[in-house]
């Protein structure tokens, strides 16, 4: 779809531990932006953004955060009060998708494999395992791979966890505890009501953490994967149906965990992140290129979903 010339804020940066990504996934879609010819004003969130935005009265808002509090819910209630038409999930969605308990509550009983588990304490864990081990402990509202920690028994966390070693319990006072699932990592983009591809994530050491996924080099991406096409056929599916499920708009990312020794059963979704990245690294852009949508017009193809959603594609804005 062609879009009219528009005048287009970019949100980006904040204080996450994910501003550095987020600073990256902005500049390159307003640059994007303005390859298109579209006016870009770039805002770095601070408490004022409710004032810049509405000293920029943008015809659309390019949400490009990561983490809180733009991914989950509180920048998207603060637009919807003011008015404003914006790119992504709304309110209520990023609510439940940046809580790993509440996705688990909305998509399980619709048939979504995901790891069983629970919430614990994070004290609690100095005095036994949660779960037998090996097992994984991540906070519950966090993205990007934020502070997620294996417990094995051959790790250096202790048995059981020492309370003076390095790990999320350190900075959470709540986690989720699940069964870590052996094999490989696949994730999955979704665009407006398509599944495009999967690609396998293959991280060079370790496993594919915060650093591992935004850090050149240090995991391979092989898209699309080389798995059966049973595989990569339900992966794109459960992406799809779980956009769905969720509310998602614009565009998400599944990530998944395939334990290739037990084919379709050993497959499981992990989490659906409704703000992927936008920067060089990116998953999806990386997916939405080798299906033959460049960069910009990916950019413009989540703009142009905002506006129909809103009603002013006819209009080219307000």
């Amino acid at each position: 779809m062609s879009l009219p010339k528009l005048h287009v804020a970019v949100l980006m940066g904040g204080w996450s531990s994910e501003r550095p990504v987020s600073l990256m996934s902005g500049e390159g879609v307003a640059k994007a932006l303005e390859s298109k010819g579209h006016k870009v004003t770039r805002i770095d969130i601070d408490r004022d953004v409710a004032l810049r935005l509405s000293e920029a009265k943008p015809d659309v808002v390019f949400n490009a955060l990561h983490g809180a509090p733009g991914e989950d819910g509180t920048v998207q209630g603060m637009m919807d009060l003011m008015g404003l038409t914006y790119t992504h999930s709304g309110l209520a969605t990023s609510v439940i998708a940046i809580d790993k308990e509440l996705t688990k509550q909305a998509l399980v009983p619709h048939g979504i494999p995901m790891p069983g588990g629970r919430i614990v304490e994070s004290a609690t864990i100095h005095e036994r395992d949660p779960l037998p081990r090996p097992y994984v402990l991540k906070p519950v509202n966090e993205g990007s791979s934020v502070g997620v920690a294996i417990v094995t028994d051959e790790g250096n966390y202790g048995n059981p966890i020492a309370a003076d070693a390095k790990g999320p319990w350190q900075e959470f006072d709540r986690l989720l505890a699940e069964p870590f699932i052996r094999g490989r990592e696949l994730t999955t983009a979704v665009i407006g009501d398509r599944a495009l591809l999967v690609t396998e994530l293959k991280p060079k050491s370790g496993f594919y953490d915060f650093d591992a996924k935004y850090t050149d080099g240090m995991t391979e991406h092989v898209c699309p994967a080389d798995i059966p096409d049973e595989i990569a056929a339900a992966c794109k599916d459960l992406a799809l149906r779980s956009h769905q499920l969720l509310g998602c708009k614009g565009t998400s990312r599944a990530d998944f965990r395939w334990d290739d020794t037990q084919g379709i059963e050993g497959l499981f979704l992990l989490e659906v992140n409704t703000q992927p990245g936008m920067t060089p690294l990116s998953l999806v852009p990386e997916q939405a290129r080798a299906c033959g949508m460049e960069y910009p017009d990916l950019v413009e193809a989540i703009i142009a979903e905002a506006l129909a959603d809103a009603g002013k594609v006819a209009k080219g804005g307000k």
